[in-house]
């Protein structure tokens, strides 16, 4: 995902990646439950994950957000889901030491099973166009409390180089202005580091002052190493909703 004219680059990856996911792979890292998977759900950036095509042939309420989105057709997209996962492989290849072998066996299997979400992604939006919203933080294109549930990752504190402390504050509680209940963000690292962003309490302070709470927790899933913490906010009056 990307938010200028400009592809943005950070010193660890290159180009910000547009990743695909499943949902196995959402459900560990934001620790979502069937309860959570009936929620009107917003996946932003959601890139070319494979997450709002499994959870719609669950039956679920998912809508993703993304600036590609504005940039490329559904084909121009199916064709640079699959470049960019090969991409996101090459580099876990040549910094394995970065990463935790348990969720994934080793490198094959992460290649294996990008590239299916990239198929399932492929595949929905060709057929559910309306399900995939051209959209760029911190402005997205949704009403007050459109939805139950945010689910943001591998953006904002992933690219923490490039996107400043003001852009988090800022992108932060435009999510939870079109979320009704609360986000999840996952993880707290930046590419290439495990240490959590060096200004996360101030951030949770800036965003204290204006009706939001957070609380990061620790998840049973970790692939970056130190990856292993989501930030969950909740608005803390109910007059705001």
């Amino acid at each position: 995902m990307t938010f200028s004219d400009n592809p943005i680059r950070t010193s660890a990856i290159g180009q910000m990646l547009i990743s695909s996911r499943s949902l196995d792979e959402y459900r560990a890292m934001f620790r979502l439950t069937d309860a959570d998977l009936a929620r009107r759900i917003l996946d932003c950036p959601g890139g070319a994950a494979g997450f709002t095509s499994a959870a719609h042939a669950r039956g679920g309420d998912v809508t993703a957000c993304d600036t590609a989105y504005f940039e490329h057709q559904p084909k121009e997209l199916a064709v640079l889901a699959t470049a960019e996962a090969d991409r996101g492989n090459r580099y876990v290849r040549t910094h394995s030491e970065q990463y935790e072998w348990t969720f994934f066996a080793d490198p094959d299997e992460h290649q294996r099973v990008r590239q299916q979400a990239c198929q399932q992604f492929a595949d929905h939006i060709r057929r559910h166009p309306d399900r995939y919203i051209a959209g760029r933080l911190p402005s997205l294109p949704f009403a007050d409390a459109s939805f139950d549930l945010a689910l943001s990752s591998h953006l904002l504190f992933s690219y923490s180089d490039t996107l400043d402390h003001e852009f988090h504050v800022r992108a932060i509680r435009e999510l939870m202005r079109v979320t009704r209940e609360e986000l999840r963000v996952f993880p707290l690292v930046a590419v290439g580091s495990s240490e959590p962003y060096r200004r996360l309490d101030e951030l949770l302070a800036d965003l204290r002052a204006q009706g939001i709470s957070g609380d990061v927790v620790t998840v049973d899933y970790e692939f970056q190493r130190g990856g292993n913490q989501m930030l969950v906010c909740r608005h803390t009056s109910a007059e705001q909703r």
